[in-house]
Formats: C-alpha cells, sequence, structure tokens
C-alpha cells in the first residue's frame, strides 16, 4: 500500500527537501506541499491524504489550527506536527486535537519514516523529550482500563495472570498494553511504569 502525504511547511527550501526524502521511499508518496495551513487544510480536506504532516508556525492558519479543524471535521486523515517548537502549551493543544504523532525536526530522517508507518499503522508517537519534559503537565491520557492494567503490572503479574483478575482475554490485555505504550511513548512495561509513576498516574 502506497502512503500518500500532505506536507505543509512554510519554509519552502526544508518542504521540498523534506519531500524529496520522502518520495524515495517505495510506499510514500508526497500529492502536496503548501506554505500556509489554509491551503494546506483546503486541499487536506478535497484529496485525503492518509497522512498530513504540519508545521506549527505558518501563515494563515497555524498547523495546531489545521489540527483542530481536522480534527473537528473528523476528517479520515492522521495528523502528524513536526515542529522545532518543545513548548508545552503548543503539545497540550496539539494533544487535544488528537494527533497522531508529534515530532521535533531534529528528528533522524529513519526515525520519522518509521514514525509515518507507525502511525498509519494506528500508533500515536510523540518525541521522547516530549514525554519526559511536557507530558507530566498533561491530564493523564490513560483510561480506568488501562491505569487498572498499569497497576497490575506493577504488581508483578504476567499477561496471563492480569487477565485472569481482571477477567479479560490475553488478546485483550495485549492490546491494552500496546495502547499504554503508545500513548506514553514507552519502549516497555518497565519504562511505561516509571513514566506513570513520575507523572503520579498511579
Amino acid at each position: 500500500m502506497t502512503i500518500r502525504l500532505i506536507l505543509a511547511e512554510d519554509q519552502s527550501l526544508l518542504s521540498s527537501a523534506l519531500a524529496q526524502l520522502l518520495d524515495l521511499e517505495d510506499d510514500l508518496e508526497v500529492i502536496g506541499t503548501y506554505g500556509d495551513g489554509e491551503e494546506a487544510f483546503k486541499h487536506i480536506k478535497y484529496e485525503k491524504p492518509d497522512v498530513a504532516i504540519l508545521d506549527i508556525e505558518m501563515p494563515k492558519k497555524t498547523g495546531l489550527e489545521v489540527a483542530e479543524e481536522i480534527d473537528r471535521q473528523k476528517l479520515p486523515v492522521k495528523v502528524m506536527i513536526l515542529t522545532t517548537f518543545a513548548n508545552k502549551n503548543y503539545f497540550q493543544t496539539a494533544v487535544k486535537a488528537h494527533v497522531h504523532g508529534y515530532l521535533l525536526k531534529d528528528i533522524p530522517s529513519d526515525e520519522l519514516i518509521q514514525s509515518i508507518h507507525e502511525v498509519v499503522a494506528g500508533k500515536t508517537i510523540y518525541s521522547p523529550e516530549l514525554v519526559s519534559s511536557i507530558l507530566g503537565d498533561v491530564d493523564n491520557p490513560l483510561s480506568d482500563k488501562e491505569t487498572q492494567i498499569l497497576a497490575e503490572i506493577r504488581k508483578g503479574g504476567s499477561t496471563a495472570e492480569i487477565a485472569k483478575t481482571l477477567y479479560l482475554s490475553n488478546g485483550t490485555v495485549r492490546n491494552y498494553i500496546s495502547s499504554i505504550l503508545s500513548k506514553l511513548g514507552a519502549a516497555n512495561r518497565i519504562e511505561a511504569l516509571n513514566i506513570a509513576e513520575k507523572r503520579h498516574w498511579l
């Protein structure tokens, strides 16, 4: 499957370089690059790309305003913010707009490409720097059931033991754990537990 992308970035050199980089991938196709948020949103709405990669600071509409509008209109587009700003308020706004990725522009190209694939697969990807330095000020993203499962993990429970305790199937528990790792930007259960405890979510 070819993943169709729209880029919104007001720095034309950066936009052009990024488009060329992504187009080198066999399964990625940049179908449009736009220098202002208003133009980008118009094309996102009518061309319905799989993923929209948005800068924040742009003329006419910011990337965050575009993300909020996409969320309001429930457009079937995965939204990724790619920015230089590790800014708490920007990040909180993006999380509330249900963006699927919030990455910093200094991310290595192979990680960006991997993140695009993971977002298309249904994951939510946040820069680790943002998770560690900012996420503590954001409302707990975990559902009650996810918090319950994390509490069982803290007790040392295996997937099978957690499933038995909470009357769930093993597959359902694995799905919840995958969601927890994705929401917290954690690589494994221990890291997720550490993040949740540090943020006083457990």
